[in-house]
């Protein structure tokens, strides 16, 4: 359904540093700015962009807005988290862990990046 999806950053040294460590943890390449000063990975198939804003603001978190990233195993997931708080993440919400829903159960990792973007861990558990 999606192409990609583009985050703003206020800080683009700043967000590498992050989005490397985070995405590093599942296997993703490292991203050099572009030619437009963008950091684009690709990985698994799903592609996401970080830019300053084009239209000068600042840019910040989305209210009520989620990116979720599939993982392979809650491993992963710890991984992925741990990397996240290390690089300038902050840890929200429960604590990593299965949450029990009606469509089955969920492992799940919640950050916000250094710009206040919510993002998601999640690995659908084996029924």
């Amino acid at each position: 359904m999606f192409s990609h999806i583009m985050l703003g950053s206020n800080d683009i040294a700043r967000s590498k540093r992050f989005y490397d460590a985070i995405l590093g943890a599942t296997g993703c390449e490292p991203a050099e700015p572009n030619a437009k000063g963008r950091l684009v990975y690709v990985h698994r198939s799903g592609r996401l962009v970080i830019t300053k804003p084009l239209n000068g603001e600042p840019a910040t978190g989305g209210n009520g807005s989620t990116i979720g990233f599939a993982m392979n195993s809650p491993e992963e997931a710890d991984a992925w988290h741990k990397a996240g708080v290390a690089n300038g993440g902050e840890a929200i919400e429960d604590a990593p862990g299965v949450r029990h829903t009606a469509t089955g159960d969920l492992y799940l990792a919640y950050l916000r990046d250094p710009d206040g973007n919510k993002l998601c861990a999640l690995h659908a558990m084996p029924a």
